[in-house]
């Protein structure tokens, strides 16, 4: 499961990424519409193909992709907002326990395997996922605003059901790459558009550092979707084995790194949840 540990690294170098730029001063926004347009470059170079614009608008996948790439850049707004109005601990467990959605979705429609070690494997993942994400203090209650932490959680779970519906469905072994980079096509699109709106509107400046910011994380989020993509194209896993243990795995490493390398203190329940990580990722992998 090489490309389930790609998956993993690269999904964890994108947080560590935005706290680089949040140290240094790069603006997000900017360098994540960048990130876009370098993402789907990168998709578009991969393709081994000629590349056929009348095939890719006709092909099966395509009203999907654009879907996607919708969903993509508005849910990251919701993620942005989440964070700043409700708390980014907030923000991180309504993203990763939407996990629980592709799961579901993968046991009834795909009859995968739903056995009692399994279902407690999936059950502790979100125990874990919740007390390895929450912080001693909130500066934002958690009952003050319960909508954007909805929206997110059902915007997340939607995204990641919607890729395996599809890429299952619809999208050939070799299209991955045209796929994804429609995807990241579709919201780099929209992105140039907010800026150039905002930019038009004299209500943001070009910010030059954010380029090499968006290079560096476009290169980083294609390969993080394009890996998930080929871990779920591997016959001997289910789709929901794959998703507890990509999240799951992603919140505890993430953890780790924070602690290792910014120097954030890890509570006590921080430090179980990373435990009932450890022990949810047996459950769910040898059942």
């Amino acid at each position: 499961m090489i490309y389930l540990l790609l998956s993993i690294l690269s999904s964890t170098a994108i947080f560590v990424l935005f706290k680089l730029f949040h140290k240094y001063n790069i603006n997000t926004l900017q360098a994540i519409i960048v990130n876009y347009v370098v993402a789907a470059t990168v998709g578009f170079i991969s393709y081994e193909n000629t590349i056929n614009l009348s095939v890719i608008s006709n092909s099966r996948w395509f009203i999907g992709a654009i879907l996607l790439g919708v969903l993509f850049i508005a849910i990251f707004n919701v993620m942005a907002l989440t964070a700043q109005r409700n708390g980014i601990s907030i923000a991180s467990v309504a993203s990763k326990m939407s996990v629980i959605i592709p799961i579901i979705f993968g046991i009834y429609v795909y009859n995968e395997s739903a056995g009692l070690v399994k279902i407690a494997g999936i059950v502790l993942a979100l125990v874990a996922v919740y007390m390895a994400s929450v912080k001693t203090k909130q500066n934002v209650p958690v009952k003050k605003s319960l909508l954007l932490p909805f929206i997110l959680f059902i915007g997340s779970g939607i995204i990641e059901t919607s890729l395996k519906y599809i890429e299952t469905n619809y999208v050939e072994s070799d299209g991955i790459p045209i796929f994804s980079a429609t995807i990241f096509g579709s919201a780099g699109i929209i992105g140039l558009l907010v800026i150039a709106a905002k930019i038009i509107g004299k209500s943001l400046i070009p910010d030059l550092k954010s380029i090499p910011a968006g290079l560096v994380l476009g290169v980083i989020n294609y390969y993080s979707i394009y890996f998930l993509l080929k871990a779920l194209q591997y016959d001997g896993a289910e789709s929901s084995t794959i998703f507890t243990v990509n999240n799951v795995t992603i919140v505890m490493l993430s953890a780790v790194i924070g602690f290792v390398l910014f120097k954030e203190r890890l509570s006590f329940k921080n430090i179980i949840g990373i435990i009932l990580a450890i022990v949810s990722i047996i459950l769910v992998t040898i059942s």
